[in-house]
């Protein structure tokens, strides 16, 4: 058994997206994704499906080129190779669902 907290240990990063895993299982990573207002992840795509859930504030999420907003308690899934992107509308945790193969490196590296 692990237990993790998403709200425990807060650290938003002014210049950057803030990002940690808060643990793994056999089949996933359970990612904290902290997002200032204004802050941008820039489009991308993740190799396997994902799921991300908004726990605390608002984004703006876009997919193929169109944005909807994600508010508290919304969570939505990707398929794999689905390009998006990600803007913070106000101070939030997201908690994205990642397969066990993929990487935080890889996330980490989206600007």
């Amino acid at each position: 058994m692990q237990k993790a907290s998403l709200f425990e240990n807060l650290e938003f990063n002014e210049t950057k997206v803030a990002v940690s895993v808060l643990l793994k299982t056999s089949n996933s990573s359970e990612v904290r994704i902290l997002l200032k207002k204004d802050q941008v992840m820039k489009e991308h795509q993740a190799p396997f499906p994902i799921v991300i859930e908004v726990f605390d504030g608002a984004i703006q999420f876009g997919v193929n080129g169109e944005n909807q907003t994600l508010n508290r308690g919304d969570i939505i899934s990707l398929d794999a190779s689905v390009p998006h992107d990600l803007k913070g509308i106000s101070d939030s945790i997201i908690r994205l669902t990642i397969h066990k193969n993929d990487t935080i490196e890889r996330i980490n590296s989206i600007k």
